[in-house]
C-alpha cells in the first residue's frame, strides 16, 4: 500500500507504465525519491554525491518529451543511482577513496550513456568499498553504508550503497559491479535483486577497474522485471571495451512471464550443504525454494560442480594480481593514503607470482570448458548466495577472501550470468538470498526462472521499516586483532623478502596482515593444478 501513496516505492515497471500513460510525472517521481533520500539517508549513508538540481531539470525535460509523444521506452523518466566507480561527466567519481577524491571525469561510462539515452534520470553516486575492494571501512572520507533492514548491520560489499539505496526505496534502480560477488552479495543481504550478466554483456568502459578479467557491470533493483528492464537498457556491444561481446540483445521481458514448466534446474547442494555450510534459515529457505520451483513445474535435480576451493584459488590468483597491478603506482607512491582495510588486503597480492597467474588463467579455461556437459543436463543452476544473513558492524571475522571460499566466486570465474534474489527472511527479519545461474548470454532464462519464483512467493510485499527523524545508530569497526603473531619465522622472512622486492614499506599492522594471510594464500596458490599440456592456452588469450 505504501507504494500507492509514495511514488518513490514504485517499481520501475509500475512507474514506467504510469509515466507512459501520463498518470505519473517524472518530476513527481524524482522529487519523491529526493525527499526520501533527504529524510532517511542520514540513517543509511547510501548516497555520497546527490545530483538533485540536475535530476529535477532532467525530469522536467523527460516530462516535456513524453508529453509531446516522444516516449523513449520503459526507462524514460525513471530515477537511478550509480556505484561511485562509474564515470560521470562533470560529477566526481571518487571510488570512496582519498586517492581519487578530486577525480571529476570528462566523460560518462558507457552504461551511463546508455541509461541517459533511454531517458533515465541520475539522482547521484552511491557508497561503495574503497575502489570496490575492501570494507566496510571507517577511515575513509565517507562513512560506509548501512543495511536498511537493520542499520546496525552491514549491507555487504562492494556495491553496498546500490543495494541499500534500492532496498530503502531511495531510487528504483541502481548499477553495481561484480568481480567475485559484489552485486549478488549485497543484493542478498539487503533483500533486492542483483544480476551479474555474462562477461562481456555490458560494457565496462568508464568504470574504475578492479580485476579486468573478472569485472562485470549489472543492475540492482527491487523486482526481477525491473532488472530485466534495466539490463535491456545497458546491454550491448561496445567497440571501446575490448571484452565486449558482439551478441544481439534480446527483449528480456518478451519471455519473462513464460513460467518454468519443463525447465531443468540443477541444484548445487554441495556448495551450501558441504563446502560452505550455511545458517539453518538459509538451508530451510533453499529447500522451500526448490519445492516452489517444483510446484511451478520445473524439474529440479542435484548437480555437482568442482569444489568451491578450486574456483576460489583461480579467483584469488587472477583478482588479487590484477587489482595490485591497477593500483601499483599509487601503492608505491602513497600507500598510507589508502584505507587500512585496502592496504591489508592488497599486500597479500605480492605473494602471487607470474607463473601462478598464468596457470590460473589456464585452469579457468578448463573450468569454463567443463560447464558444457553440465548445461547439457540443466537449463539453469541454483545455489545459495551466501552462508548467512547480514552481520553486525564490528563483528570480528577471519580474512574471508583467503579462508572462506564464497558461493558467488565460481560464476565470476566462469563468466556466467548469475542473479541473486530474496528467498525469505530469518528469525530476526533479515533477508536471505539465492542465486539462479544460466548459460553464457542466456540472461533471459535466468530472469524468467527468477520471475516465476518471485511471483509465487510473498517476499516482495515486505519493505524495511525506516522512520523519518530516527537518529543514526553509532557503529564502528571490529576491534583490531593481532595480525601475524602466529606466523613462523620462515613465513615472516618470506613475506618480508617479497614486500622488499615489491618496493612497499607497509606499517607493522599491514605487514602483520600479510603474515597472517600468507599461509592461506600460499595454500590456495599451491592447490592450482600444474598438469596443463605444453600448449594449453590461458583464458586471457584473445583474437581480432
Amino acid at each position: 500500500m505504501a507504494a500507492m501513496t509514495n511514488p518513490a516505492l514504485l517499481t520501475v515497471a509500475k512507474a514506467s507504465g504510469l509515466i507512459a500513460r501520463k498518470a505519473l510525472s517524472p518530476v513527481e517521481l524524482t522529487e519523491a525519491c529526493l525527499r526520501r533520500i533527504e529524510t532517511l539517508d542520514p540513517q543509511i549513508s547510501a548516497v555520497v554525491t546527490l545530483t538533485a538540481e540536475r535530476a529535477v531539470e532532467d525530469a522536467r525535460r523527460a516530462e516535456d518529451e513524453i508529453a509531446s509523444g516522444s516516449w523513449r521506452g520503459p526507462m524514460h523518466g525513471i530515477p537511478f543511482g550509480l556505484k561511485d566507480i562509474y564515470d560521470t561527466a562533470g560529477i566526481r567519481t571518487a571510488g570512496q577513496s582519498r586517492i581519487a577524491k578530486d577525480n571529476v571525469p570528462a566523460r560518462n561510462a558507457a552504461a551511463v550513456d546508455r541509461l541517459h539515452a533511454a531517458g533515465a534520470i541520475l539522482l547521484g553516486k552511491l557508497t561503495t568499498h574503497e575502489f570496490a575492494r575492501s570494507g566496510p571501512a571507517f577511515d575513509l572520507p565517507w562513512p560506509p553504508a548501512r543495511n536498511p533492514w537493520d542499520p546496525t548491520r552491514v549491507p555487504g560489499g562492494s556495491s553496498s550503497g546500490s543495494a541499500a539505496a534500492v532496498a530503502a526505496g531511495f531510487l528504483p534502480a541502481a548499477l553495481g559491479t561484480d568481480t567475485g560477488g559484489s552485486i549478488r552479495g549485497p543484493a542478498a543481504l539487503c533483500g533486492v535483486v542483483g544480476l551479474k550478466p555474462s562477461y562481456g554483456r555490458v560494457s565496462r568502459r568508464g568504470v574504475m577497474p578492479n580485476a579486468f578479467s573478472l569485472d562485470h557491470c549489472g543492475p540492482m533493483t527491487w523486482s526481477v522485471e525491473d532488472c530485466a528492464i534495466v539490463l535491456g537498457a545497458i546491454a550491448g556491444a561496445d567497440l571501446e571495451d575490448p571484452t565486449s561481446a558482439e551478441r544481439p540483445v534480446p527483449d528480456y521481458r518478451a519471455t519473462l512471464f513464460d513460467g518454468v514448466k519443463g525447465l531443468r534446474v540443477g541444484a548445487i547442494r554441495h556448495f551450501w550443504e558441504e563446502e560452505r555450510p550455511t545458517a539453518p534459515a538459509i538451508r530451510a529457505a533453499m529447500e522451500e525454494a526448490i519445492e516452489v520451483l517444483r510446484r511451478l513445474g520445473a524439474a529440479v535435480e542435484e548437480v555437482r560442480l568442482r569444489p568451491l576451493a578450486d574456483y576460489n584459488a583461480v579467483k584469488i590468483a587472477l583478482g588479487e594480481t590484477e587489482v595490485y597491478a591497477v593500483h601499483q603506482a599509487n601503492l608505491l607512491a602513497r600507500l598510507e593514503d589508502f584505507g587500512i582495510d585496502f592496504q591489508k588486503r592488497i599486500v597479500a597480492a605480492c605473494l602471487i607470482g607470474t607463473p601462478t597467474y598464468v596457470q590460473a588463467q589456464r585452469e579457468r579455461r578448463r573450468m569454463i570448458a567443463a560447464m558444457a556437459s553440465v548445461f547439457e543436463r540443466c537449463d539453469v543452476l541454483l545455489t545459495a548466495t551466501g552462508p548467512r544473513a547480514a552481520s553486525a558492524f564490528g563483528t570480528p571475522s577471519p580474512p574471508a577472501a583467503w579462508t572462506e571460499p564464497g558461493t558467488t566466486s565460481p560464476f565470476s570465474v566462469l563468466g556466467l550470468p548469475a542473479l541473486s534474489l530474496c528467498n525469505g527472511f530469518d528469525a530476526d527479519g533479515m533477508p536471505l538470498g539465492m542465486q539462479i545461474v544460466g548459460q553464457p548470454f542466456d540472461e533471459a532464462t535466468v530472469l524468467r526462472a527468477a520471475h516465476a519464483y518471485e511471483a509465487a512467493t510473498p517476499w516482495r510485499d515486505r519493505r524495511p521499516a525506516l522512520v523519518e527523524g530516527t537518529p543514526p545508530v553509532p557503529v564502528g569497526p571490529a576491534p583490531e586483532q593481532p595480525a601475524g603473531d602466529g606466523a613462523d619465522r620462515s613465513t615472516r622472512d618470506f613475506v618480508d623478502a617479497i614486500l622488499a622486492r615489491s618496493g612497499l614499506s607497509p606499517s607493522d599492522a599491514v605487514r602483520g596482515a600479510a603474515y597472517a594471510a600468507a599461509p592461506a594464500v600460499l595454500e590456495a596458490m599451491g592447490s592450482l593444478p600444474r598438469d596443463h599440456a605444453f600448449s594449453d592456452e590461458p583464458a586471457s588469450v584473445f583474437g581480432f
